[in-house]
């Protein structure tokens, strides 16, 4: 289990960390154009100015927290909405790229399960205050 976790959380933590830092450098030469409502969509999250660059900073910062192997329980649950919605995107708008979605989706929810010790606290019903 211990060798299982290092290596979706470094896999997870390199993809994160690729995708996050292409956003500001570029370095990936291949841009996808994509139409209809996944065009609209990305479109709409580019032209609001700020939620592509918090989403990519995220991304950034969460992939080299996986990495390093620091925060890492705590950014598998922040990075865990984004694997969800590219999966999501990737299977229900552009289906031709769902192993992308699922080269994120399936590393996030095995480290959900092997950090799940961590969540404890995260999941009572009603917290006394």
């Amino acid at each position: 289990m211990k060798n299982a976790t290092t290596i979706f959380r470094v896999l997870l933590g390199f993809i994160y960390l690729v995708f996050g830092l292409d956003y500001f450098l570029h370095f990936i030469p291949y841009q996808p154009m994509h139409t209809g409502n996944a065009a609209a969509l990305k479109a709409g999250l580019i032209g609001t100015g700020y939620i592509y660059p918090m989403m990519k900073t995220i991304q950034v910062v969460g992939g080299l927290s996986l990495l390093v192997n620091r925060f890492a329980p705590f950014f598998a649950v922040v990075l865990f909405p984004i694997s969800l919605n590219v999966f999501l995107f990737h299977t229900i708008l552009v289906p031709s790229g769902w192993l992308m979605g699922v080269f994120l989706i399936v590393p996030n929810l095995f480290l959900g399960y092997a950090y799940r010790r961590y969540y404890k606290g995260m999941f009572i019903k009603k917290p006394a205050v």
